[in-house]
């Protein structure tokens, strides 16, 4: 912008209230000075250009969703276009008579819309959105308006116009564009005081919701990225300020060391990606062996992990520190009326469809008034050469006369017209050559002028019925360019990671109980565990104190640490088993707690607080293990037992914040441990959350059973692989999962597949062998495929045969069970039959009465406490009090 152009007069008699901060000083030979203000000068600059960034620039119009740059280009492809490529770059020099920047900005700017794939034709190297490639140089690459953009981008007859920023030539205010393209395409732009970000949409879906619109249906919309992805879009907001959406990467296990990444997330490429695992690796977040890149036409990233390192936490992981997961924000925002407008998806698609609708009414009353003048000229022409109207302008000599004899002979012909004949008819009537007079036909031109009336009547109802046109409208473009484009970005609720449970343990934790120091630094001292700089650590000091802080090089949590280990919050299952003496001299207490609902770095006392007081025995179970111990007290007055064993399962599990039951009021020599305990929690319930596609203990989806520690999932794919694996909540599972259990290794899997080689069917039943290793049961052949799989005692399958030259045979139901007995799982089977099949179904079992399943047995515990003894009770709630006197 030249400055020259905002220079304001400036009135030397006029005070100023503003401060300028310069000053021009003229000596004058008087040596008077003379002080000129030049607030004028800039006071509307910054208005000024911020207005035209916002206007000009940044955001699209809500007319055609695009920005001037954008529609000036199209409007050059336009004026070039012959049906052939042109090259970029004479695109991009005939687009600079009407966009006032360089070329530069230009060719950027078409690379982008090209990239989209919607209303340019591409032809050359035009880079790639995966990798983030750039395109060839301008003059190495071709364009031309793709099919699609000229059925819904041009249509001059019904387009505005307006003088080009040098006033020579005429350019579109807004083309009308008959599509919401602005949600198919997308925009981002910052301006200056705002920003834009309307993500991509799906081009079938917008259609869809554009017809629903107008049928006056409900209709929602969520965005479809081109580098597809899974995204969660429950905190879209409509695309509006505020809202988020998270988007992955698709990543699949391979192998047990390998991962492939198949799908980026939009706003990453490959490049971006693979830099950001490499410094989470760096940085000791995730361990990674390798890392190829095979990207071309399709994302590949292989990742190849370490021997032992887990596949599953390592894909959370992924999401958790790298660039597999990202935020993106919408923010809509466009131009209406020459002011920026903050506005949802929703109502940008109402304003696209209804506006689409206008275009088309639009057209279609241009199209009637063409065809009606068609009609009224056809009419007279008729009129002219069949009355031979053209013999009495032979006698006339001059102009005037000529009109004046037509417009005579005109008149008793003409009372069915719809307008009254002008000048300008007869005078096209004198232009009629004498040939055509000659070979005018009257059946000819009648079929002409009913074909007219015909289509003015088609015209007329589609005007009367603009909706029904206009669903039509939208429903042929999808119809004609809807293959293709289906949904790339899958939608799914994504689970909350915890960075603390999938982040690696890098580095070691170190102890000095004696001094109260914990850290990663104390290399010299005890060591604890690995562990994670995001950790906490929880510690317990000898006189009952409790701490949780975060993991640090070097700390100091106090003296006499008796137990430090890393703590996990959600963590309900760890039990404490603690026996503390209260005071110096008081009775000793008995407790089973565990530990939630902390603040950091705050001290606990897990006893009463008195001085003094002091833990006498302590264990930590992470499976809620209780051991019987033995109490020995020592000799004080006349006790009459001095020894005596408690069994901490007997005793309830509460607060950490409980006194305990009472142990003893005499001092206790020593506590032995006599037995280790079992669990005595309840088994762990678990369920499947189909919508994250992951397991949970909160009651999310279908429950799968209770699992004791022992306890496996059983997992069998459509691809005919089955294993059974620990169920843990990190654990990823793959998109053709067909089976999901609890695994009971007596009950037999059935399963009827198609053998590729042998091109025959087979059945087979079996047991799983190896319960720690993934195997194939069906044959390797790349044709071979599984029909049907079931884990039911008692299966039974309906087989429907295939027509085969007109003969079809019966359908077939098979009990599996009759049919083949249990083998190994890499046994073929029996052959089902040789005949072609239509399909296989299974049916309900046969009913079956599964043996008692095995009931663990408990811990034989010695030295049980005898109830019966005087000093030993039980309180209100069940639990021992012991009260020794």
């Amino acid at each position: 912008m030249d400055e020259e152009e905002n220079l304001e007069p400036i009135d030397e008699g006029q005070e100023s209230t503003e401060s300028t901060g310069h000053f021009y000083d003229n000596q004058e030979d008087d040596s008077q000075d003379t002080i000129t203000k030049v607030t004028g000068m800039y006071k509307d600059w910054f208005l000024d250009y911020a207005s035209y960034v916002i206007l000009e620039r940044a955001v699209p119009a809500i007319e055609d969703g695009f920005k001037p740059v954008q529609r000036r280009i199209m409007h050059s492809m336009k004026e070039l276009d012959d049906g052939r490529y042109n090259k970029v770059a004479n695109i991009v020099g005939h687009t600079m008579q009407y966009h006032p920047h360089g070329d530069a900005s230009i060719g950027d700017a078409m690379v982008q819309i090209g990239q989209k794939d919607l209303i340019i034709d591409m032809q050359g190297n035009w880079g790639n959105i995966l990798t983030g490639d750039s395109a060839a140089a301008s003059r190495y690459i071709e364009a031309r308006i793709s099919k699609l953009g000229h059925d819904i981008l041009f249509s001059p007859k019904i387009t505005a116009w307006q003088a080009s920023y040098d006033g020579r030539r005429n350019e579109p205010i807004n083309l009308p564009v008959k599509f919401p393209l602005l949600l198919a395409q997308g925009a981002e732009g910052i301006a200056v005081g705002l920003s834009t970000k309307v993500l991509p949409h799906n081009f079938n879906e917008l259609i869809d919701s554009s017809i629903k619109i107008l049928k006056g249906k409900p209709f929602t919309l969520y965005p479809d990225f081109p580098t597809a992805g899974i995204a969660d879009v429950s905190n879209y907001n409509d695309g509006m300020r505020g809202g988020r959406v998270r988007v992955r990467a698709k990543i699949a296990q391979l192998d047990k060391q390998t991962l492939v990444i198949t799908q980026i997330p939009f706003s990453t490429n490959t490049g971006t990606l693979i830099e950001s695992i490499l410094k989470a690796n760096e940085k000791g977040k995730i361990k990674v062996k390798k890392i190829e890149d095979n990207t071309a036409a399709e994302v590949e990233i292989l990742i190849h992990l370490f021997p032992g390192v887990s596949p599953d936490k390592t894909i959370d992981a992924l999401f958790a520190f790298t660039a597999c997961e990202t935020s993106v924000a919408p923010l809509g925002c466009v131009i209406e009326n020459h002011k920026p407008l903050f506005i949802g998806v929703s109502d940008m698609l109402k304003i696209s469809t209804h506006r689409t609708v206008d275009l088309l009414k639009k057209e279609l009353e241009i199209q009637l008034d063409e065809l009606e003048e068609q009609w009224h000229f056809l009419s007279l022409e008729r009129i002219f050469i069949e009355k031979r109207i053209y013999r009495d302008i032979e006698e006339e000599s001059t102009w005037e006369g000529v009109i004046r004899a037509i417009d005579e002979g005109l008149k008793p012909y003409t009372q069915h017209l719809k307008r009254a004949v002008t000048e300008e008819d007869i005078t096209r009537l004198t232009e009629i050559r004498i040939k055509r007079i000659s070979k005018f036909d009257i059946d000819k031109a009648q079929e002409k002028i009913e074909a007219l009336e015909g289509d003015i009547e088609q015209v007329k109802y589609d005007l009367e019925h603009i909706i029904d046109f206009a669903i039509a409208f939208f429903a042929k473009l999808k119809e004609k360019y809807g293959k293709g484009r289906e949904r790339q970005t899958e939608l799914r609720i994504f689970d909350d990671i915890e960075a603390t449970k999938v982040v690696l343990r890098n580095t070691k934790l170190y102890v000095n109980r004696e001094e109260g120091f914990i850290g990663t630094g104390l290399k010299k001292d005890e060591y604890v565990t690995d562990c994670s700089d995001i950790d906490d650590v929880i510690v317990f000091l000898r006189d009952g104190t409790m701490m949780v802080s975060k993991v640090d090089e070097k700390k100091f949590v106090g003296k006499d640490i008796i137990h430090v280990a890393i703590f996990d919050k959600n963590d309900k299952r760890t039990i404490y088993n603690m026996i503390y003496r209260d005071g110096k001299s008081g009775p000793s207490y008995i407790k089973r707690f565990n530990v939630s609902g902390i603040t950091r770095e705050k001290a606990y006392s897990l006893s009463q607080d008195k001085p003094g007081s002091q833990v006498l025995y302590f264990s930590d179970n992470p499976n809620g293990e209780a051991e019987v111990i033995t109490i020995l007290l020592r000799q004080v007055g006349s006790i009459k037992k001095l020894k005596f064993d408690i069994d901490f399962a007997t005793l309830a599990i509460k607060g950490r914040a409980s006194k305990g039951n009472l142990v003893t009021k005499y001092p206790i020599k020593k506590i032995e441990l006599k037995e280790k305990g079992i669990s005595t929690l309840k088994p762990r319930r678990i369920w499947f959350d189909d919508t994250v596609q992951k397991l949970n203990v909160d009651g999310r989806g279908e429950l799968l059973g209770e699992f004791r520690p022992n306890d496996r999932l059983l997992i069998i794919n459509q691809s005919g692989k089955l294993k059974t694996i620990i169920p843990e909540l990190t654990t990823h599972f793959d998109e053709d999962m067909v089976v999901l259990e609890k695994w009971i290794p007596k009950k037999p899997v059935s399963a009827i597949y198609f053998d590729g080689e042998k091109e025959k069917y087979f059945i087979k039943r079996f047991l799983i062998e190896n319960e720690n290793k993934e195997e194939l049961f069906i044959t390797e052949h790349p044709k071979s495929q599984l029909e049907i799989v079931s884990t039911d005692y008692r299966p039974v399958a309906e087989v429907i045969f295939a027509k085969v030259k007109g003969v079809q045979k019966e359908n077939q139901t098979i009990d599996l069970e009759s049919f083949i007995a249990v083998k190994g799982i890499k046994a073929i089977g029996n052959q089902l039959t040789g005949d072609k099949l239509k399909q296989v179904n299974l049916l309900e079992p046969l009913p079956y009465e599964p043996p008692a399943e095995e009931i663990p047995e408990e811990m034989e515990v010695s030295g049980e406490i005898d109830l019966s003894d005087d000093n030993i009770q039980l309180d209100d709630d069940g639990q021992i009090t012991l009260s020794l006197d």
